[in-house]
């Protein structure tokens, strides 16, 4: 059993493509694309964290997705989840659709996990940064008291920030990044990197 970590698919977002540069001709290959990524290094036995913005698009079309995708699946919502809270009434009932649709939990706000004897947070909203030129949903954003944080968010801006690590499809070769690969971040220390490199990736 091992531990993955994912943020930012947007599946069934077809703009996302183009605001990205995402390598993808149309929806359907980058919806199809992104669940061989994951199944590719995912086992059923696994846990999946998905912090945040899984699905966009047709949501009663590409929510079941989720159905697809190998492991113990756990969301931290993300702004563009719709069971969100910071959604407020809007975010009525999605939950137990998000649970319907083949997650596991959903989680509100920040979490943390042990990775590598670290204890990590994790959270769809970095401390600082965004995919935008200005800093969005700020009072829904962790306190930066030193820790690591595994975020999503900011799409292709960074993979590292410091202590920030971008879990996020647009930074980890589309698909899931595993906890060893965190734990080597983490033992190298705070920096700034634009993309990550993967032990399970081939030459």
């Amino acid at each position: 059993m091992a531990n993955w970590f994912t943020a930012d698919l947007h599946l069934g977002h077809h703009n996302i493509i183009s605001y990205c540069g995402r390598p993808f001709a149309d929806v359907e290959v980058m919806n199809n694309a992104l669940v061989k990524g994951w199944n590719g290094v995912v086992a059923e036995d696994d846990t999946v964290w998905v912090v945040g913005d899984f699905a966009l698009g047709k949501i009663l079309e590409t929510l079941p997705i989720a159905s697809w995708l190998h492991g113990h699946k756990i969301l931290v919502a993300g702004n563009h989840d719709r069971c969100w809270a910071g959604h407020g009434r809007r975010a009525e009932g999605w939950t137990q659709r998000y649970l319907e649709a083949g997650f596991d939990e959903i989680v509100q706000g920040p979490a943390r996990v042990e990775i590598g004897g670290s204890t990590v947070l994790v959270c769809h909203f970095p401390y600082r940064g965004d995919s935008h030129d200005h800093d969005r949903f700020i009072g829904h954003r962790p306190i930066d008291k030193g820790e690591w944080l595994l975020h999503g968010h900011v799409h292709e801006r960074w993979a590292q920030n410091g202590r920030m690590i971008n879990v996020g499809v647009d930074a980890t070769a589309f698909r899931p990044i595993g906890s060893a690969d965190v734990a080597e971040l983490i033992r190298l220390g705070p920096t700034t990197r634009d993309h990550h490199k993967r032990t399970d990736l081939t030459p």
